[in-house]
């Protein structure tokens, strides 16, 4: 039985090593490229080339749907880090960078709901339905 519990840890052991190998993104990586965002955030101005281009890292780490909501939670709780966070710097942070940020920065979204909107917005996911013929 203690054999079975030892194989039963190393199995997940494997499994979460390969989720992380597999490029699954964590809150650090989220913190790490949104840390040079946070004198825009909390004061306003024009960010800055190292917070545009943590945005951009971030935007290409968060691919998948699951990745989306992992960068979007990680996101969300690094913004309730900071009271003094304005929520109208956070919306126009992608847009001052240049890009279409597929995961909100927002202290109240849900992660859960609030992500179809970031999808559908996504020039290459196309959710539109198919064009009848005459």
């Amino acid at each position: 039985m203690k054999a079975v519990a030892v194989l039963v840890v190393v199995v997940l052991a494997v499994v979460q090593l390969a989720m992380v190998a597999r490029g699954a993104v964590t809150c650090g990586q989220v913190d790490a490229n949104l840390a040079p965002c946070v004198p825009f955030l909390t004061q306003g101005g024009e960010p800055g080339a190292a917070c545009c281009s943590g945005v951009k890292t971030l935007n290409g780490l968060a691919k998948s749907t699951d990745e989306r909501r992992t960068t979007c939670n990680c996101a969300k709780a690094a913004a309730n880090r900071y009271p003094n966070l304005k929520d109208d710097a956070a919306q126009s942070l992608p847009s001052k960078c240049g890009v279409t940020l597929n995961v909100p920065i927002s202290r109240t979204i849900n992660c859960d709901t609030g992500l179809l909107i970031c999808i559908q917005s996504d020039p290459d996911t196309n959710l539109e339905a198919p064009e009848a013929d005459p």
